[in-house]
């Protein structure tokens, strides 16, 4: 359950993340409550994962899972750059998620 709710936790995060570009420095109302809304999630399932995860690999994970997904999401939504560099780095931090997951003991 600890891996579930570490997932959970990354994926608030890329919603908080977005969240934060479309609230326009908290300038937004709508925008504004789900990005604080997603903060106070990721962090709630982030502190559950910890429970039974080691600290250094859950928020590595979890970090990783926001990065990614926020990159993916820039691509997608707001047109970022999507060259052959960036998309190696992201297969890089991908990498390193499953060896952190591999080689956690719980």
């Amino acid at each position: 359950m600890a891996w579930i709710h570490l997932f959970i936790a990354g994926v608030f995060e890329v919603v908080w993340a977005v969240g934060l570009k479309y609230s326009h420095g908290f300038t937004r109302l709508y925008p504004s409550i789900v990005t604080a809304l997603g903060m106070i999630l990721s962090f709630y399932y982030l502190s559950l994962a910890t429970k039974h995860l080691p600290l250094g690999t859950a928020y590595a994970i979890w970090t990783g899972i926001g990065a990614i997904g926020t990159v993916v999401l820039g691509i997608i939504l707001f047109n970022e750059p999507r060259n052959i560099l960036r998309l190696l780095f992201l297969c890089l931090i991908v990498i390193s998620i499953i060896g952190l997951k591999v080689t956690s003991k719980s």
